[in-house]
């Protein structure tokens, strides 16, 4: 069956003769149940692969009841993954219908939206038809390509994993994958679950040892981090802070650094042994407790915003990986080969780099989940999901703020969602719909201009017809009289 590609993998193969394996909750080993162990059955504070979910019988073998309790554990998981999925999809699928359903081919072949709006010059910038790619086949005008990318993209996303945790092949840092992923690419957050950047090197410092110091010093580091407590002293309305030491060598940087930096953000600052005192003779105590968290999130090192930093080593190449993003100040940091740095952050990419950096972004971005997945979706239809999303200028998410908020028709907009808000407003400001898209027409049950309703049609008639029609009219003109 495998062999054929009629079904099964030899994963299946593997769990039913050698050993189920590892069972994975939310990216994770089986970590809670009782106090300090999984299951009452083992000792506290066993971290044994069999305590924390790994089942070593195989499905031929049968397995023990600790094995069959955890793959039911993760197997419940699964099932609500799915359960949970159906609905996530389905309004995805009617988001991108409703967005992109105005999209057609014109004669001149580019495509356009109801308002006349160029959104690609050349559709998928060959102007193929995806149908007919083995051909060359030119995609036809009256093409309404927008609900075919629409399908393209909602027939497959409610066959991917909901939770998929960790990127694929080794778990290097914790990303936001599969149909969350791909919700939040479509809706352009204004900032991504878990921000992350692939940072390459220049040259001279593309080895294991350059790589880690320049990883450490983009690393952020706040105050909180170097820190063991911080007190209020009431009596003279100071912060008393002392310092872990062993934090301080662990980020390169002495105590009077640390002051300094304090100093320039106007936090009044100096060293008493190894510590450090703020004051704060002239501020009330609502206003002590509030400098007293604040302070701690003051960054003394690195770079704002890039929270951890992992080195990794991809062919001959040291990468650092982030969790957190920031390429403006990334781009400018000597050592970092500036042409491939890369953020998972378009609305970042757009106000840096310009939207034709972003539409680029976004397609990447798309493809990576599309792969992780394991699908197959035309590398066109990604294009234009982008082009749509970016054609104005700004990036805006397929939301009814986003690009359905610009539809003109007020029909089009309303049979999306929050319909009276739409009928009040176009009636007190008198509003005119022209017709010039889909769902207003099926709304008032006449032809859509797509596919073989696009062209209209001017005939001159001759011959006997015109004569016919001639004695018809007379007719009707008597009968009126």
């Amino acid at each position: 069956m495998i062999n054929s590609g009629a079904g099964g993998n030899i994963l299946n193969i593997t769990q039913i003769a050698c050993s189920v394996g590892q069972q994975a909750l939310k990216g994770m080993r089986i970590n809670f149940g009782y106090t300090n162990r999984t299951l009452s059955c083992f000792k506290k504070g066993d971290l044994s692969p069999l305590s924390r979910g790994f089942i070593y019988n195989s499905f031929i073998n049968g397995l023990r009841p600790e094995e069959f309790f955890f793959g039911a554990l993760t197997g419940r998981d699964s099932l609500m993954d799915t359960a949970l999925r159906t609905p996530k999809s389905g309004y995805l699928y009617r988001r991108l219908s409703n967005a992109l359903q105005d999209l057609i081919i014109e004669y001149d072949g580019t495509v356009r939206d109801a308002s006349e709006n160029i959104v690609q010059f050349v559709y998928g910038r060959d102007g193929l038809d995806v149908s007919g790619l083995h051909k060359e086949q030119k995609i036809a005008p009256g093409e309404a390509i927008g609900i075919i990318t629409a399908q393209s993209f909602g027939e497959p996303s409610t066959q991917m994993a909901l939770n998929v945790f960790h990127s694929a092949g080794v778990a290097e840092m914790q990303i936001t994958q599969g149909l969350p992923r791909l919700i939040e690419i479509f809706d352009a957050r204004k900032k991504p679950s878990t921000p992350t950047m692939e940072i390459y090197l220049d040259k001279e410092y593309n080895n294991e040892k350059d790589s880690r110091v320049i990883a450490e010093k983009i690393k952020e580091v706040k105050l909180k981090e170097i820190m063991s407590e911080i007190h209020i002293n009431f009596s003279d309305k100071r912060l008393e802070i002392l310092i872990d030491q062993n934090a301080l060598k662990r980020v390169h940087m002495g105590i009077d650094s640390v002051i300094d930096v304090l100093n320039e953000k106007n936090f009044k600052s100096k060293k008493k042994e190894e510590n450090i005192i703020v004051d704060l003779k002239d501020k009330d105590f609502k206003e002590i407790y509030k400098i007293k968290e604040k302070i701690k999130e003051v960054v003394l090192s690195g770079i704002k915003g890039i929270e951890q930093v992992l080195v990794v080593k991809r062919d001959k190449d040291f990468i650092i990986l982030t969790a957190g993003s920031n390429l403006l100040e990334v781009i400018a940091f000597k050592g970092v080969d500036s042409e491939k740095v890369a953020t998972n952050d378009f609305h970042e990419i757009s106000s840096v780099l310009g939207i034709e950096s972003a539409r680029q972004a976004i397609i990447n971005e798309l493809r990576k989940v599309i792969v992780s997945q394991g699908l197959d979706i035309d590398k066109r239809h990604l294009m234009l999901v982008a082009d749509a999303m970016t054609y104005s200028g700004v990036v805006k998410g397929i939301t009814r703020m986003g690009i359905i908020s610009d539809k003109s028709s007020v029909l089009a907009r309303a049979s999306f969602e929050t319909p009276i808000k739409h009928f009040v407003n176009a009636t007190r400001s008198g509003k005119r719909d022209k017709l010039a898209s889909v769902v207003e027409n099926i709304t008032l049950n006449q032809p859509v201009p797509v596919g073989t309703g696009l062209p209209g049609l001017l005939v001159k008639v001759t011959g006997p017809l015109s004569k016919e029609q001639k004695h018809l009219k007379s007719e009707t003109k008597s009968k009126d009289k």
